[in-house]
């Protein structure tokens, strides 16, 4: 091979974001899970549960429930070591016509632009992964873009009940909307779990072609397998990868390097200092994270979070911070204020925080 053949193609290569950073999901290897290793009722409502970036979605009167929880059953011949999990613990043999759950990643907008959507070279991605399902048959995963309400999707089949099996789909771009360059969503890439009647409804509609999402468009998923339809069934998921082009074998990358990626979106903070009595006699203070945040994020607080100070009075007290920081931005460090009054005090006085108990922490969240 010639040098300037070598050279072509580690262009092409680099175009497509093989070099670094070519997934375009974070944490698809299901290791990072900052809330909690295994989370039970999922499926009562939409929300983050265990492995980061992964949301669960529900809809209409859904009544599966599930536990989420970050499994070592993993594909034998891959290179894994984790997968997400998703045990049914409520069946759900009979689908209302409104329900729907899924499993989700938003990707945020402003990763998206190599994509060039909303041009004529709007790119074609693959979608890679390993499925595990206790229920054969047809199932979809979409795209949904969260600017222009647009959305394609594709089917895959499960083959073998309790079989890890690897996927790839590749879908078109959509050369019709532009992903907006913000930090806002760009992308949602969901894996269907059951569906109702409304998004079935219709015959076997055209693949891999972006539409508008409405109520005359969104029952194209006909023959959607209900993976719910048992207290028996165990639906997994790993190794996920979103690329430019073609699928490549999967990038791993070091943990640490994942962890905090996921911390723009969530993280727990502990390392809390510089609290003071303000002129009201609230309580404010320099929370530290471990990075800087998508946005201002919703911010929380254990029950338990102890600060002591020195009152004028009765000498040292102590207050339980009970109710959410405000006015935090995004890091990542900020001050933060406290709907919490000390009595007794002295503008400008210290507080000491007790943080260190288990699951004692500070919450912030700027998930999309």
């Amino acid at each position: 091979m010639t040098r300037a053949r070598e050279l072509a193609d580690l262009g092409g290569s680099a175009d497509a974001g093989g070099i670094t950073g070519k997934n375009l999901i974070i944490n698809g290897a299901m290791q990072v899970a900052q809330r909690s290793t295994s989370a039970t009722g999922v499926g009562a409502s939409t929300g983050y549960n265990a492995q980061d970036r992964w949301k669960f979605f529900t809809i209409g009167s859904a009544s599966a429930r599930w536990t989420q929880s970050v499994s070592t059953d993993v594909p034998a011949s891959s290179t894994f070591t984790t997968s997400l999990k998703l045990d049914c613990t409520t069946a759900s043999g009979t689908v209302g016509s409104d329900d729907r759950q899924q499993l989700t990643q938003t990707i945020e907008a402003q990763d998206l632009q190599r994509l060039r959507y909303g041009s004529s070279g709007a790119k074609k991605v693959t979608l890679s992964f390993w499925v595990k399902s206790s229920v054969t048959g047809k199932n979809y995963c979409m795209f949904y873009h969260d600017d222009s309400t647009r959305f394609t999707y594709k089917s895959y089949t499960v083959d073998s009940a309790d079989t890890w099996e690897y996927k790839t789909l590749t879908f078109s771009g959509d050369t019709a909307s532009a992903i907006t360059n913000d930090n806002g969503a760009g992308l949602s890439i969901i894996w269907m779990l059951y569906l109702g009647d409304d998004y079935t409804s219709a015959t076997d509609g055209a693949e891999d072609t972006w539409a508008a999402w409405n109520s005359g468009n969104y029952d194209q998923f006909n023959g959607q397998v209900n993976n719910a339809s048992s207290t028996d069934n165990n639906w997994y998921l790993c190794g996920v990868q979103l690329e430019v082009g073609s699928a490549t074998p999967f990038e791993h990358e070091p943990f640490s390097v994942t962890k905090h990626k996921c911390q723009r979106y969530y993280q727990r903070a502990g390392n809390v200092s510089g609290f003071f009595i303000n002129t009201t006699g609230r309580v404010r203070g320099l929370l530290v994270g471990e990075t800087g945040m998508r946005a201002q994020p919703t911010a929380s607080n254990t029950t338990g979070l102890v600060l002591f100070y020195k009152n004028t009075s009765t000498g040292v007290s102590a207050i339980t911070i009970f109710s959410a920081p405000t006015n935090f931005r995004n890091g990542p460090a900020s001050f933060i204020d406290f709907d919490t009054t000390a009595t007794s005090t002295v503008q400008g006085q210290g507080c000491a925080g007790d943080n260190n108990t288990d699951n004692r922490y500070f919450e912030l969240d700027a998930e999309l």
